[in-house]
């Protein structure tokens, strides 16, 4: 990784209606979590938060998941539940960010 630039690990899921993104504390982390059911997904998930991104990819913009949304995806508006999926079936993204725009995506995965 350049000098510089920091690391952002993401759950990247392409569901039937939506792409949803959740952000994870590290690759290692969320692999024992699917090994290991038992680690507290708070030890995974970094920022509590699930996004969409209206059928872009894990590029697009990155909005809010409503309960709607999560309810006609999932079966159910329980983020817990909704994130246990999206680590289960989803895909382990990494990107760099760099340090100077951190302030702005710790705004978004805090």
């Amino acid at each position: 990784m350049p000098r510089g630039n920091v690391a952002i690990y993401k759950v990247f899921y392409k569901g039937q209606h939506d792409d949803y993104v959740i952000f994870v504390d590290d690759v290692a982390a969320a692999r024992n979590w699917k090994r290991d059911r038992s680690i507290p997904l708070t030890q995974v998930v970094n920022g509590w938060k699930i996004f969409v991104t209206h059928r872009h990819g894990a590029q697009g913009i990155y909005d809010g998941a409503s309960k709607a949304t999560l309810e006609n995806e999932f079966g159910t508006a329980n983020q817990e539940e909704c994130i246990a999926r999206i680590l289960e079936k989803g895909e382990i993204q990494e990107s760099e960010v760099s340090r100077f725009l951190l302030p702005f995506f710790g705004s978004l995965i805090a």
